[in-house]
């Protein structure tokens, strides 16, 4: 890939990338920013994860510097971009880099979302700024309110376009667009690309250029993927199972249903893990918050549902586990797009129970993807587990089945001197729900054991 200095960047703008640890452009961005400084509009379907965002916001802060100035005078800072985001959360985060990139320029920028002071905002507005980033819903409240001028818009962006179709927004991005100058640049990016944005980019975009920076609704190569069989009655305790023994790291948790992700968030709370929730029905505050301290790793789990968790960008997301297997394919891409980002390696787990099967099914279709399910007691390998060197000393898996129980393992695991941790008198609980099994010694962390 070529340097950004080398795709035509401004210095400042590079200084600022490099500032941010980045030396050269991912194949997105080298294919995306070229002719965004042309003033082409473009289609790019991308996956999260791979600079998507430094994509559009690179050639537009280069594209805004003529005008850039220090004046006060609001007449000054006409809105010039638009950047529409699904959720909050990726309002937040886009505006962050719009920021972070355009430090050492003269440009203002703000984000526009639910949850807080309208009057605020509007103030905002009213100082002048020429790039705002917003939530469809909030950005069409304060143009009822007359509080925001599109006239010389010249760059609108449609982020996560795939999202904002499927939670509904459709109605209100073409009543948007319908507001905006025929005469703009628009960009289109987009994780998966459905027949229904190809139809819409018809009526939004002028010749767009195609860019593919991987093949449509499909995955990252750094991702391992794994599924796992599991009853619905036993999740909650096969998950803390797989807590204790994955060892330290910060883990994302999807659940279907935001009744679920509370309940999963109590039951992981009372066994003493560090876990927050978040989804829909949390307060924008709650939500900010969380997602604040997750960042800074003062949260090593987060509870979330799909919408909640659009867009989320933390460095080094080991895991992603699917409590719930996602409603469709697009879902899957999207959630287990949160690890194995940049290059970095990441693991998706997916626990499957009975009734899920069209879930499955949906989800075999991605190209690429083996879905293999295994017996969840078989996840617990020695490489999750234990160290190096303890591999060496597992016993052989021999599974047999007598008497209605399972045995996994020819022997009961027991921990080397060099093991991590002291062993416990602890009564280890037994899960239950699995019925007369019993709980194979690797399923437990290297600091327990069972006790007759």
């Amino acid at each position: 890939m070529r340097s950004f200095s080398e795709l035509g960047l401004d210095p400042s703008l590079v200084k600022a990338v490099e500032e941010q640890g980045y030396k050269v452009s991912t194949p997105i961005q080298d294919k995306s920013i070229p002719p965004i400084l042309l003033g082409r509009d473009v289609i790019a379907a991308a996956q999260t994860g791979t600079g998507k965002t430094a994509s559009f916001t690179l050639p537009i802060l280069q594209r805004l510097m003529p005008y850039a100035n220090n004046s006060v005078s609001p007449a000054k800072h006409p809105v010039r971009c638009l950047i529409l985001t699904p959720t909050r959360e990726l309002a937040v985060q886009v505006h962050e880099n719009v920021d972070s990139y355009g430090k050492y320029l003269e440009i203002r920028s703000m984000v526009l979302f639910g949850g807080v002071s309208m009057d605020f905002q509007m103030n905002q507005l009213g100082s002048g700024v020429e790039i705002v980033v917003a939530t469809p819903g909030r950005l069409l409240d304060i143009e009822k309110n007359k509080a925001i001028n599109f006239r010389m818009l010249e760059f609108l962006v449609l982020d996560e376009a795939d999202r904002m179709l499927d939670m509904g927004f459709l109605p209100d991005i073409t009543k948007i667009i319908n507001m905006l100058p025929s005469r703009r640049q628009t960009l289109l990016f987009s994780a998966t690309y459905s027949q229904e944005i190809a139809q819409s980019t018809k009526k939004w975009l002028i010749d767009p250029i195609r860019v593919d920076a991987s093949p449509p609704n499909t995955l990252t190569k750094t991702i391992d993927h794994r599924f796992f069989s599991v009853e619905a009655s036993a999740k909650a305790t096969c998950l803390v199972r797989f807590l204790e023994g994955a060892g330290k790291g910060q883990m994302l948790i999807f659940c279907n249903t935001k009744i679920g992700a509370d309940r999963l968030n109590r039951k992981l709370k009372r066994d003493n893990f560090e876990v927050a929730v978040i989804h829909g029905d949390r307060t924008q505050v709650e939500r900010l918050k969380t997602l604040e301290d997750f960042k800074k790793g003062k949260i090593s789990i987060l509870v979330a549902t799909d919408i909640a968790a659009r867009g989320l960008d933390i460095e080094n997301m080991p895991r992603v586990i699917n409590f719930d297997v996602p409603l469709s394919s697009d879902d899957y891409v999207h959630r287990v797009g949160r690890t194995g980002r940049a290059g970095s390696q990441g693991e998706a787990i997916t626990f499957v129970s009975e009734g899920d099967e069209q879930n499955i099914s949906a989800i075999e279709k991605i190209p690429n993807l083996e879905v293999k399910t295994s017996p969840f007691d078989l996840f617990f390998s020695p490489r999750h587990v234990h160290s190096e060197r303890d591999r060496k000393t597992l016993p052989v898996p021999a599974a047999s089945r007598t008497n209605n129980s399972v045995s996994l393992f020819s022997e009961p695991y027991k921990p080397s001197s060099q093991s991590r941790g002291k062993v416990s008198n602890k009564k280890v609980r037994q899960p239950t729900a699995l019925g007369k099994r019993e709980v194979p010694a690797l399923l437990l962390p290297p600091s327990r054991k069972l006790e007759d």
